[in-house]
C-alpha cells in the first residue's frame, strides 16, 4: 500500500526553491573538458601488408597539485584488434627544444610522409604527401607528442573566482607562468607524465613500450630511459636515439676544448670528399674508407696538435696543418691561423666560396647560393633548414586537416622560436655543476633495466651532431659486454633527417623492424 503523499497546505507550507546563487553552490564542478579531438578509421598497404587502424588526434590534460596545467597535443595510430600484450607501442617526439613531432611523423615514421627529392633535397613547391611504405606502423604502434608549446599543445589558462573567467585587464586568481615547460627538468616530467597517462586512458600497460626521439628529442630520450622507469614506473623495451646531442658542451666549443673539434673532423672529411674539395681522396669514394681515415687522423695527430698547442714544435705542426687541409679543402693559411680549430659554420662558408655557394649545417652534402660572399660572419639561408618549415607545415597540417579530419583554429607550431629562446635549466645545480649532459641517465637507465635495448643513430653530412660525437661517447661509458650488446650504433648517408634520402630511410626502417623484434 502506497503512503498517502502529503500535500503542502496552509499546515505544512511549499519548500522555498532556491535561490540562483544556492542552485550554483549545489552543482558539481565540472572536470575540465580539452578541445574536442578527432577520432577516424583508415586502411592502408604499407610495405606490402595491409593494416587497418585508428588514428587519434587528441588531447591530453596535465595536472599539477589536480590542477589542469596544460594540454598536451598528440597522434596515436592504434592497429585495430591489435592483441595489446604482443603489440609494441612507440612514443615519438622531436627537439629543437621547440619543435614539434612532425619531423619524425612526417618525414620517417608515420604512415604518410611529405614528399622529398632521392638525395634529400626540397622539391619545389607545393607539398605533396604519399603513402610512406618504410613506415614503421606495420611493426609498432605511434604516438607522435608535441611538448608544451609545440604544434597544438598549449597552457590552460587560469580562471578567476567561482570558476569564472579573469575579466578583462585584471589578473587571474593565480598567474600562470607561460614558460614553465621551457625547462629541462619540467619538459621531461610532462613527457613522463604524458606517457604514464597514455598508458592508463588506453590500457596499455601491458604493452612493450618505447621511446624514440630526434635531436634535442634524442637527449630527450636518453635521459627518459632513467625517468620513465625509475620516476613513472614505465618499464622500457627499447629507446631510440636520432642525431642526438647526448652532452652540451661540445656544442659550443672554446680555444680550451679539445674533443669537440676532433668529432667534427670526420664528417667535414666527408663533406669536402663529396663535394670534390679533398685532395686526400677522390669524388666518390665510400664513405666508410673516409671516415675510418678520418677518425684516425683525428684520434692521433689532430689530438696531439690541439693539446700540445705552442709547445708543438713548427715543423711538426705545419706537417699536421697540411695534411688536415688535404682531408678537408679548407686552405691551410687559415688552419694555421685558427690553429687547426674550424668551427661547423666555417667550415660550410668556406668549403665551396670560389663557387658562392654554402654547404648545409644540418646536410653538408647539400649547398644553396651564398647571397652573402663578402660577409665573413653572415650567413644566408640554410640549404638544409630553411626551407624546411614550408614542406613540413604543409605536410602536418594536410594530415592533420584533411586525413584526419581534425577541426580547430589553433596554429600548428612547428618550430617555436619562443621556445627556444626561453629555454632554461631548472636542475638548482650547484654554480660550479654547469656541464649538461645525458649520456649518465643513459647509462643509469641500462643499469637499471639490463633488458632495454638502445640505438643510436646520425646521418655522416651532419655537422650539427656529428655521428663521431657519440660513437666516442659510446666508448667512454663503460659498458660491460653483456650492456654493450644491448646497444647499436649505425650511421647512414644523409644529414640530421638522413631519413629524408629515399636509401637511407628504407635501410633505417629495415633496421628498426629488426631492432623491435630483438626487443619484443
Amino acid at each position: 500500500m502506497t503512503p498517502k503523499q502529503e500535500q503542502p497546505g496552509k499546515d505544512r507550507p511549499a519548500k522555498e526553491k532556491p535561490t540562483r546563487e544556492e542552485s550554483k553552490k549545489e552543482e558539481p564542478k565540472k572536470a575540465y573538458e580539452p578541445p574536442k579531438g578527432a577520432v577516424t578509421d583508415h586502411v592502408q598497404t604499407i610495405g606490402g601488408r595491409k593494416i587497418e587502424y585508428q588514428a587519434r588526434a587528441d588531447w591530453l590534460v596535465l595536472h599539477k597539485k589536480d590542477e589542469p596545467v596544460a594540454e598536451m597535443f598528440h597522434i596515436a595510430y592504434l592497429k585495430k584488434r591489435a592483441e595489446v600484450a604482443a603489440r609494441p607501442l612507440t612514443f615519438v617526439f622531436n627537439g629543437g627544444p621547440g619543435a614539434a613531432s612532425a619531423y619524425l611523423h612526417m618525414g620517417a615514421v608515420g604512415p604518410y610522409r611529405v614528399r622529398f627529392e632521392a638525395d634529400g633535397r626540397v622539391p619545389k613547391p607545393p607539398v605533396t604527401l604519399a603513402t610512406n611504405q618504410e613506415s614503421w606502423l606495420p611493426f609498432t604502434d605511434l604516438v607522435f607528442i608535441d611538448p608544451i608549446g609545440t604544434g597544438f599543445s598549449r597552457m590552460v589558462k587560469k580562471s578567476g573566482p567561482e570558476g569564472k573567467p579573469a575579466e578583462a585587464g585584471k589578473e587571474p586568481a593565480e598567474k600562470v607562468d607561460e614558460k614553465e615547460f621551457f625547462k629541462l627538468n619540467r619538459d621531461l616530467e610532462s613527457l613522463g607524465e604524458f606517457i604514464s597517462r597514455f598508458l592508463s586512458k588506453h590500457r596499455r600497460w601491458e604493452s612493450p613500450v618505447f621511446v624514440a626521439g630526434e635531436s634535442y628529442g634524442g637527449f630527450r630520450t636518453a635521459c627518459l630511459a632513467k625517468r620513465l622507469q625509475e620516476t613513472f614506473g614505465v618499464g622500457l623495451n627499447g629507446a631510440i636515439i636520432i642525431s642526438p646531442a647526448l652532452e652540451f658542451v661540445p656544442l659550443n666549443p672554446s680555444d680550451y676544448d679539445l674533443q669537440a673539434w676532433t668529432d667534427l673532423f670526420p664528417t667535414m672529411a666527408v663533406a669536402a670528399m663529396t663535394h670534390g674539395r679533398s685532395a686526400r681522396f677522390k669524388k666518390g669514394t665510400p664513405l666508410a674508407t673516409v671516415t675510418r681515415a678520418a677518425e684516425e687522423f683525428a684520434h692521433g695527430r689532430l689530438f696531439h696538435l690541439l693539446a700540445q698547442g705552442d709547445h708543438l714544435p713548427a715543423k711538426e705542426r705545419e706537417a699536421i696543418l697540411r695534411e688536415m687541409s688535404a682531408f678537408i679543402g679548407i686552405p691551410v693559411d687559415y688552419l694555421r691561423d685558427s690553429e687547426g680549430r674550424i668551427a661547423h659554420w666555417t667550415f660550410a662558408k668556406k668549403l665551396l666560396k670560389d663557387e658562392r655557394k654554402v654547404c648545409g649545417l644540418y646536410d653538408a652534402s647539400i649547398t644553396a647560393i651564398d647571397p652573402f660572399p663578402n660577409r665573413e660572419w653572415e650567413f644566408g639561408p640554410d640549404p638544409t633548414l630553411s626551407g624546411l618549415d614550408r614542406v613540413f607545415a604543409g605536410g602536418i597540417n594536410t594530415q592533420l586537416r584533411k586525413t584526419l579530419q581534425l577541426d580547430t583554429e589553433r596554429d600548428y607550431h612547428l618550430l617555436s622560436h619562443e621556445v627556444n629562446r626561453n629555454w632554461a635549466d631548472d636542475r638548482q645545480m650547484h654554480f660550479f655543476m654547469r656541464q649538461i649532459g645525458a649520456t649518465d641517465e643513459l647509462r643509469y637507465g641500462m643499469a637499471l633495466n639490463p633488458h632495454m635495448k638502445v640505438f643510436i643513430t646520425h646521418g655522416y653530412f651532419d655537422l650539427v651532431t656529428p655521428y663521431h660525437a657519440s660513437a666516442r661517447l659510446v666508448k667512454q661509458m663503460r659498458l660491460l659486454p653483456e650492456q654493450r650488446r644491448n646497444l647499436t650504433v649505425k650511421h647512414y648517408a644523409g644529414g640530421h633527417m638522413f631519413y629524408s634520402w629515399e636509401a637511407s630511410r628504407r635501410e633505417f626502417r629495415d633496421d628498426m623492424e629488426k631492432f623491435f623484434r630483438s626487443a619484443v
